[in-house]
């Protein structure tokens, strides 16, 4: 008796990610980039008090650590958008919105 063949196994970020491209649009999918790149966007400093937190279209919204980081980085918002865009390679963010949030 042979013995039989072992199945193909997917790992379960590529079925996610599949299911993902199924549902979500393409500039969805290039948008879901800035949670991997947000540091190298934005600098250490802003990343310890301010995480990407969802996105629709082209809004993110941004979990900040406290009001005194909301009011920094909403004077901030036309840099952060072009670090930002610059960081992915498309202008994808045309809005940013920050809320006191969970990190």
């Amino acid at each position: 008796m042979s013995p039989s063949p072992k199945p193909d196994l997917t790992s379960l970020g590529g079925i996610l990610e599949k299911t993902l491209k199924s549902c979500r649009p393409k500039h969805d999918m290039e948008m879901l980039k800035i949670f991997d790149l947000w540091v190298d966007a934005v600098g250490e400093n802003i990343s310890m008090n301010a995480k990407p937190a969802a996105f629709k279209g082209d809004l993110l919204l941004v979990h900040v650590s406290s009001s005194a980081w909301m009011h920094h980085l909403y004077f901030q918002k036309q840099e952060l958008i072009e670090k930002i865009n610059a960081t992915l390679g498309h202008d994808r963010v045309r809005e940013l919105k920050f809320k006191i949030g969970p990190f």
